[in-house]
């Protein structure tokens, strides 16, 4: 079995990424005691398709997720949220308006001058 940690994906063909993640569905299916036919019935698919899906055929996105969800795998998806990160202009931007000195207060005002 293909040691899904220490992957190299960038210099894996198509393909091969589609193999191994087909590979750790059915793996995952398997640990979690489920037939291709049960967990093809509780993802909505046809069991041909996710057996093309463990075979490392080709299937759609909306395949995959629906396969993840029921098998309780979505949370592998984080990655994919977009980070909002600042830009080097507007942190910039923001080091500017920072304060740079303390601001002097004005105490005259606010002392009570003597009656005498």
């Amino acid at each position: 079995m293909t040691d899904i940690s220490n992957i190299q994906w960038s210099s894996m063909s198509d393909a091969a990424i589609l193999k191994s993640m087909g590979e750790f569905i059915k793996q995952n299916r398997i640990e979690q005691n489920k037939t291709q036919a049960q967990l093809s019935f509780e993802a909505g698919i046809n069991r041909a398709t996710l057996s093309q899906v463990e075979n490392g055929s080709k299937s759609n996105l909306l395949t995959f997720i629906q396969i993840l969800r029921t098998l309780d795998l979505l949370y592998l998806l984080k990655d994919f949220k977009l980070k909002q990160q600042i830009s080097p202009l507007q942190l910039a931007k923001l080091e500017q308006s920072k304060r740079k000195r303390a601001k002097k207060t004005n105490t005259e005002n606010t002392e009570h001058k003597s009656d005498w």
